[in-house]
């Protein structure tokens, strides 16, 4: 099974628990692995955000940063999120750019875009649509969209390089690419990394923060800019890495503070 496959998958099983009612969209399929990933996913949204969305939006959400706090969005713009699970940052993202704007939301998971529609239903948001794809190759033309926003989304792409091109491809120009993703700092014991990674976002591939900039350079973006947001530690980590046999403690030096979600910004010339 390949990384896509297992995406779909992850993020399949956690779109069902929410449908379903038995549980909230955490990647773990056990309490306390939903736990530990409280760590990454809590506290990203106001009471005021959350207010304005179903609960099973909220639910839903498996990101590592609030992008459509970030991003500052305006009336009359095209918005379209990379990735957009349950639908949390579509919603609101549209009403941000209301009157006269649209979201739209793409996502490669049925289970996810039902749920996502499903919830546009009950939060009586209209302009928004969802599309089925994935976001190697985005089912948009060229030069069409404002933002792009994402959430957790680029570092489980296996080809990272093709979907920072299609994000430029599809922006206007001038137009803004402004995600929420996980980064990491400096050098790292790749069984480390691994199992560190696979904490932070169920099957993460996050790029190192200079590698994320090199990226979009190559892509054709400028203005590039990776602000932390949140940093990780192994203590965060403590329970899962326990659970794979791994010493938190001892492994604390290496990785303090080389972890984060950061806010990624660059611009289309």
């Amino acid at each position: 099974m390949d990384v896509k496959d297992i995406v779909k998958e992850k993020y399949g099983e956690a779109a069902l628990r929410v449908i379903s009612g038995t549980g909230t969209a955490c990647c773990g399929s056990n309490p306390s692995s939903c736990s530990a990933a409280d760590v990454i996913t809590s506290d990203l949204y106001s009471n005021q955000q959350k207010g304005e969305l179903p609960d099973t939006a909220v639910q839903a959400s498996l990101g590592c940063g609030n992008p459509t706090a970030l991003a500052e969005l305006k009336p009359g713009e095209i918005v379209l999120d990379l990735g957009s699970g349950g639908g949390i940052d579509v919603l609101l993202s549209a009403r941000r750019v209301s009157p006269g704007g649209k979201a739209y939301g793409l996502d490669m998971t049925d289970e996810m875009l039902a749920l996502a529609r499903e919830n546009q239903k009950k939060a009586g948001v209209e302009n928004v649509e969802f599309l089925k794809g994935e976001i190697e190759s985005i089912p948009l033309p060229d030069n069409s969209v404002d933002v792009i926003i994402s959430n957790c989304v680029i570092n489980l792409s296996s080809d990272k390089d093709r979907a920072l091109r299609e994000a430029f491809r599809v922006l206007k120009p001038g137009g803004r690419f402004a995600v929420s993703d996980v980064v990491t700092k400096g050098n790292i014991p790749p069984e480390i990394r691994k199992s560190m990674l696979l904490w932070v976002g169920c099957v993460a591939g996050a790029l190192e923060e200079n590698e994320y900039r090199e990226k979009l350079s190559a892509a054709g973006f400028d203005g590039i800019d990776v602000e932390p947001t949140r940093i990780f530690s192994a203590k965060d980590a403590l329970s899962f890495l326990e659970d794979k046999g791994i010493d938190a403690s001892a492994i604390g030096p290496q990785v303090e503070g080389k972890f984060m979600s950061a806010f990624i910004r660059a611009r289309k010339p």
